[in-house]
């Protein structure tokens, strides 16, 4: 039963994927029929970002008072009324109204899940958990091209993306009464096994610099996403689909490497998971700033992605270790709301530092940010 829940929580990282790029790969034709401006998918982007942040500082006490399993449950539920939502809009201030189940839903399911598998499970687990977010990721913008392709059914993209939602549903409401059970014996202590609060959490030795991490790596990562085929284009003279190319390379090097550390971790400590993650992305992002010719910078760019791969899910699992199993639920929804406050708040800063100096800046912005996710993990095993 235990494998079969461990199956369900990776069905469920899935899931928490989906969703993610659903709205992008559709709003070229999407935003037509609706009648909205280009913008707006921005702005409805960054409601979800916001729910997403609130969601995270709120999960360690949903967790607490509900317990994994039902949270969970909750989490996607909402998720699938989003989806749902979005296929059935006919005007942009439905998309809104639907953005803000769709962020409380993801912040909460990822901070409860994650902590549940750092809890229960060995640190492998946190590395192929986010390999399933990233088959997810994947998985939905194929759906929607697929349904645009054949008779521009872009309603139909969000529905199948809702249906597999539901699915999941079902899978977690099987296994409910288990889940419970494995919660209960967790916190079996009684008032031990009571979470810190969130202010609490913030004055703990340590939590700090582990949320500056977080912060700088995922917002590198989506600021990554957003700006780097710009990049190529206009510095380096790619064409448009040279560019594509050589910016899935970056998302491979990051499954690839979290693929390699899950098989590792037992066996290598997560300080140098992280230390050697970042500098092997700071030697990747330092080739990026050569003129190197044809497709040479997707070497780069899959070394930045193969050496950031594993900062995430390697903080994320030492959270128990290094701050407490009582503090892990808070501190983790600390570092989770960074990581979301870094994907809104980066892409920006990023963006408008190139439009002032120039789009060379980019790679000097990024090298900056692997730096500082070195220093606070360094700072971070200096303190706990």
């Amino acid at each position: 039963m235990t494998v079969l829940l461990l199956f369900v929580i990776y069905l469920a990282f899935v899931g928490l994927g989906l969703p993610d790029s659903l709205l992008g790969s559709a709003w070229t034709v999407m935003r037509l029929e609706i009648g909205a401006d280009t913008e707006v998918a921005g702005m409805v982007a960054f409601v979800v970002s916001a729910g997403t942040v609130v969601s995270s500082l709120c999960a360690s006490r949903f967790i607490y008072r509900f317990g994994t399993a039902k949270v969970t449950l909750v989490s996607i539920l909402l998720t699938v009324i989003a989806v749902t939502g979005y296929s059935l809009t006919t005007a942009p201030w439905f998309l809104f109204l639907c953005a803000i189940p769709l962020g409380l839903g993801a912040g909460a399911v990822d901070a409860a899940l994650s902590n549940y598998v750092a809890l229960h499970y060995e640190a492998r687990h946190m590395n192929w958990l986010h390999c399933c977010w990233g088959i997810g990721a994947t998985a939905g913008p194929l759906v929607m091209s697929f349904c645009i392709e054949h008779g521009n059914q872009w309603r139909w993209g969000f529905r199948s993306i809702a249906v597999a939602l539901f699915l999941i549903v079902l899978a977690v409401l099987a296994l409910l009464s288990f889940w419970q059970k494995n919660d209960r014996a967790k916190g079996a202590d009684g008032e031990e096994s009571k979470p810190v609060s969130n202010r609490e959490a913030f004055s703990i030795r340590g939590v700090k610099s582990c949320m500056l991490a977080m912060l700088c790596y995922n917002g590198t990562e989506m600021a990554t996403g957003v700006w780097m085929a710009t990049f190529f284009v206009e510095v380096r003279g790619m064409t448009a689909a040279d560019a594509a190319a050589c910016c899935s390379v970056f998302y491979v090097g990051i499954i690839v490497s979290r693929l390699i550390a899950g098989a590792v971790s037992s066996r290598i400590d997560a300080k140098y998971l992280i230390r050697w993650g970042a500098l092997i992305g700071c030697a990747g992002i330092a080739l990026l700033l050569l003129p190197l010719p044809g497709m040479l910078p997707g070497i780069g760019l899959f070394l930045m992605g193969f050496g950031g791969g594993p900062v995430y899910p390697t903080i994320v699992h030492a959270t128990p270790h290094r701050f407490g199993e009582r503090a892990s639920a808070s501190v983790m929804g600390l570092e989770m709301a960074s990581a979301y406050v870094g994907s809104v708040l980066l892409p920006f800063i990023v963006g408008f530092l190139a439009g002032w100096v120039g789009m060379i800046l980019i790679p000097v912005i990024f090298l900056l940010m692997y730096f500082f996710v070195f220093l606070s993990a360094e700072f971070t095993n200096r303190a706990v």
